[in-house]
């Protein structure tokens, strides 16, 4: 697994804001952790880590909630990869060692390197809005978020 679950999460949770608040409407914590299938601590803990980032927006109060501003610019994926799990994450061993590096590759190093590196490249050029328009065109699928 190359991100963390915090991770996998945020970027679902970004997404399904995405998707389901382009009307203006908003949504509850409950909401998008059922949606992510995620714990309610634990979405509302990543919820609040992506607005401190300035990645999703809230506001409180009757009719408050969690939502992207249509004012926003668009949202690089690699954004919340570095967000939740730092820009080490494209540097980890693909086999989960700790000693694992140019000097001292694990069997795979070369390879994952390669691989990681180009899915690095990719999420800092794709944006969670483009994820959002191929779900709603039905070009793409991620469960419950459609």
């Amino acid at each position: 697994m190359m991100f963390s679950k915090s991770c996998e999460y945020a970027i679902k949770a970004v997404l399904h804001l995405c998707i389901h608040t382009k009307d203006g409407s908003k949504l509850s914590i409950y909401e998008i952790a059922e949606a992510i299938e995620s714990p309610e601590p634990f979405t509302a803990k990543i919820l609040q880590t992506l607005v401190k980032h300035k990645i999703i927006s809230s506001s409180k109060g009757p009719g408050g909630g969690f939502y992207i501003d249509k004012k926003a610019k668009p949202i690089v994926v690699m954004d919340i990869v570095e967000i939740m799990d730092g820009k080490q994450a494209f540097e980890r061993c693909g086999l989960g060692l700790k000693n694992c590096d140019a000097s001292h590759p694990c069997p795979i190093h070369n390879e994952f390197s390669s691989y990681s590196q180009k899915l690095k490249n990719l999420l800092e050029k794709k944006t969670i809005q483009e994820f959002s328009d191929s779900i709603t065109a039905g070009k793409s699928f991620i469960s419950n978020l459609g």
